[in-house]
């Protein structure tokens, strides 16, 4: 198929884009609009699209945004704790994971988690995002502890913490099974988890990326015990490296699935892969990340096959940039993430658009592509909608790695390394 541009950000008169299309992917792209659901054939035929086709797909996945969630671009003010990089699964996509004895290992205590907890609500945060290594000698109540430390100090601030991984470790360490583990940490005030460690949910494709990591059925048992209990979770995919775009399909038609039963997912987060200092890439042979036109398909493939039932979608400004970001806003996604404040994961595997984003910067880049800036709780409760602003005039050129000057960073000479 001819490869053309896809004119991002221009109006599109959409029966225009349609017709320019072949016959099959406008027959798909005019049923998701008319609220049918696709199957799995007419999935991989979107997910394959270019040049006019590609053009297509974004366009009715735009719509099909506009139409489920309006024209306010979300964001969430946060801050990311990985609270250690000792780890000992490793995964071969990973630049974060240390051994105990190395240099540049790290592990913060409960009170050095709970003042940066407090920098964060100080600055105007409502969410913490918890996660971190998996280091050998591990206590599975350390995480129920995290907990209690920082709803002691923070009673109102919403905890967004520890993967299916993390999970199914802690029921490992302490013996309980997942039902009770995940009742203990809900009782200590965990809010939301993060649908991470999901990669993409195909045991065949697992096994290159991480031999040592949950299969997909435990990443499935966690999430769903979760959501059976009111806990609600993210959902995630990470393309770009080994996989091909029927492992998209399949991933994405699972989260429908699930999403059909439990209705706990939050939000999808498509995860750009980060190649440049990771072992998939240098040795294993993976893709050297998602190219442009993966990053449009994915984002827009995912508003079309979820069509409503998941209605976010959300960027990944750490892996993407600002442009390509803003690009995916205008391919289906509706979310821009959060803040932030400090981030190591993507950056150590090679990831160089800052670790902080201030709200302000945020909305200046929204206010580019003609949309509403929202801030939003974790849940997406919004807190307050930004119809009109002078502050926009915050610069959108300003720097994405800038410190919010209020924080300080503790123990600091542990991230000074290629990190996670």
């Amino acid at each position: 198929m001819a490869a053309g541009p896809v004119m991002v950000g221009r109006k599109t008169n959409l029966d225009e884009v349609l017709r320019a299309a072949q016959p099959e992917i406008r027959k798909a792209l005019e049923f998701a609009l008319e609220g049918r659901e696709l199957g799995f054939d007419e999935g991989v035929l979107l997910a394959r699209a270019d040049g006019h086709d590609l053009t297509a797909l974004v366009a009715a996945a735009d719509e099909l945004r506009r139409r489920q969630v309006g024209d306010a671009i979300t964001y969430v003010v946060n801050r990311n704790i990985n609270f250690t990089n000792v780890c000992m699964v490793g995964c071969a996509f990973c630049g974060f994971a240390r051994g105990p004895n190395a240099s540049d290992a790290y592990s913060l205590s409960i009170e050095q988690i709970v003042a940066k907890a407090t920098e964060a609500w100080d600055a105007g945060a409502s969410e913490v995002c918890i996660q971190g290594g998996l280091p050998k000698d591990f206590d599975g109540f350390f995480y129920r502890d995290i907990l209690r430390g920082i709803k002691a100090a923070l009673p109102a601030i919403h905890i967004h913490a520890f993967s299916p991984m993390e999970i199914c470790y802690g029921v490992e360490r302490t013996g309980m099974n997942l039902r009770e583990y995940l009742l203990m940490l809900k009782e200590n005030g965990l809010g939301t988890i993060p649908g991470t460690a999901a990669e993409v949910l195909d045991d065949e494709v697992r096994s290159a990326l991480s031999p040592n990591k949950l299969k997909v059925s435990q990443w499935i048992q966690v999430v769903r015990a979760a959501h059976s209990l009111g806990i609600r979770s993210t959902s995630t995919m990470m393309y770009g490296h080994v996989e091909t775009p029927e492992h998209w399909v399949r991933h994405i038609l699972l989260l429908r699935h699930i999403q059909k039963e439990t209705g706990g997912f939050t939000e999808f987060v498509p995860l750009g892969f980060v190649h440049e200092k990771t072992r998939l890439f240098r040795k294993d042979g993976a893709r050297p990340g998602s190219t442009r036109r993966e990053n449009l398909a994915v984002h827009a493939l995912a508003r079309v096959l979820f069509n409503g039932l998941i209605p976010n979608i959300q960027v990944s400004w750490v892996k993407m940039g600002f442009d390509e970001s803003l690009a995916c806003l205008e391919a289906g996604a509706n979310d821009f993430s959060g803040t932030l404040m400090e981030e190591h994961i993507s950056k150590s595997a090679g990831a160089n658009f800052g670790e902080y984003v201030a709200p302000e910067q945020f909305r200046a880049l929204i206010r580019r592509i003609g949309r509403i800036p929202a801030e939003r709780t974790t849940t997406y409760e919004l807190r307050q909608v930004y119809e009109r602003d002078a502050e926009e005039s915050f610069g959108a050129s300003a720097s994405p790695s800038q410190r919010p000057p209020q924080l300080s960073v503790l123990e600091e000479s542990h991230y000074t390394g290629t990190g996670y």
